[in-house]
């Protein structure tokens, strides 16, 4: 029996999956978009190679990962009977970290969020009526909290439907975990709703880079739009992804929902700023708050006229995280850390290694290819066809 686990060639998905083959036995059942067996252990090897050194990657995808080629968002993940049954009749357990994080376009988080979770749900039924199922985790998001302001939120008051959304990401996802409630009403499953996702607080590598660009953009701005004292929810995807395997591996949880966030200790944007700077040997920024009207409006006309340019890059993405960052709203964490006993890191400890990375390789990842001396055949992770 083995875990499916959704969102495996990703950036949270590859660290769950790391997790899971380095700590536990648990066979896994990827799927991964590729037209075949080759190209998905590709994709796979370098999503996980920030984690994981070849040899190691290779013994685990002989002896432990089946590999099934299909497409999220098609009816039975576009797998022919045979294969569809296969993954079915051999999982165990789901956690489902695949997503469209694309916070523009409505389109692709209908398509990816809502289709690709409903067809998730469906193969989840499938194994639940072969031969049951011990757990459905969803990775959500905090975003489902909608428009909020100075708020410290807990997850049971998280869930309001009347209250507005910032973009269709975020409602799609509240959507998502209501399908799972309401679909999988017999099946014991976990909600995580990660809060922003700044990195690893054990090494500065990484392979996302949206919000990263983000984050650079900012700490290069002499003067900032905003309230110095307020706080910003960061947190380390090593404390997200170590979040979700121990409580999806746990035989009881105490709770439902959790949100994976540094909650009342997030930091304030002073304390931020002030890190860098003494990492830079140079004067923090000024803060303006009355800017911040003005400054949005500049922002978004520049991302608006000069699309494709250089110039536009930071302030596109700018323009999608801007409303996360002035609502000064923080998500309790007591449920995950009094169960597991972590905490996630300062960002302000591990956030100019991070900026470091980022600058110096041009946001990119310097990838490693497959081994021209290693050989893949078809048989190599028991794929699905």
């Amino acid at each position: 029996m083995a875990i499916f686990l959704t969102g495996s060639t990703g950036y949270v998905g590859a660290h769950v999956a790391a997790l899971l083959l380095e700590n536990h036995n648990d066979r896994l059942n990827l799927l991964i978009r590729a037209k075949d067996e080759r190209e998905a252990a590709q994709r796979l090897w370098h999503a996980i190679q920030l984690h994981l050194d070849f040899q190691t990657f290779y013994q685990h995808l002989k002896s432990r990962i089946s590999l099934f080629c299909g497409d999220l968002t098609d009816t039975r993940f576009s797998l022919n009977h045979n294969a569809y049954q296969q993954l079915a009749r051999t999982t165990d357990s789901v956690i489902h970290c695949a997503a469209s994080l694309n916070r523009k376009s409505e389109k692709t988080c209908l398509n990816v969020n809502l289709r690709g979770t409903l067809e998730v749900i469906k193969l989840a039924q499938a194994a639940r009526d072969d031969h049951g199922i011990r757990r459905f985790s969803d990775v959500s998001t905090v975003a489902i909290a909608g428009d909020r302001f100075n708020e410290v939120v807990k997850e049971e008051d998280a869930l309001d439907w009347n209250r507005s959304d910032y973009d269709p990401y975020a409602r799609t996802k509240k959507f998502c975990e209501h399908m799972v409630k309401e679909l999988l009403p017999d099946v014991r499953h976990s909600i995580f709703r990660p809060s922003i996702i700044l990195g690893n607080s054990r090494y500065p590598q990484t392979t996302q880079f949206d919000m990263v660009r983000s984050f650079v953009f900012l700490a290069g701005l002499p003067v900032l739009p905003f309230r110095p004292h307020d706080r910003v929810d960061i947190v380390n995807v090593d404390f997200v992804a170590e979040s979700i395997v121990t409580i999806h591996q746990k035989a009881n949880p105490k709770h439902d929902v959790y949100h994976l966030s540094s909650g009342i200790d997030s930091q304030r944007f002073k304390v931020l700023t002030d890190a860098l700077a003494r990492a830079q040997n140079r004067s923090g920024p000024i803060y303006l708050p009355a800017l911040e009207k003005p400054f949005t409006r500049i922002n978004n006309w520049i991302a608006d006229t000069f699309r494709g340019s250089a110039i536009s890059s930071g302030a596109t993405l700018l323009k999608v995280f801007l409303p996360y960052l002035v609502w000064n709203t923080v998500f309790d964490n007591s449920r995950i850390t009094t169960e597991t006993g972590k905490r996630p890191a300062p960002f302000s400890d591990y956030c100019f290694p991070l900026l470091n990375f980022s600058r110096a390789g041009n946001f990119t990842y310097p990838y490693k290819d497959w081994p021209e001396a290693q050989s893949f055949n078809s048989e190599t992770a028991h794929a699905g066809n």
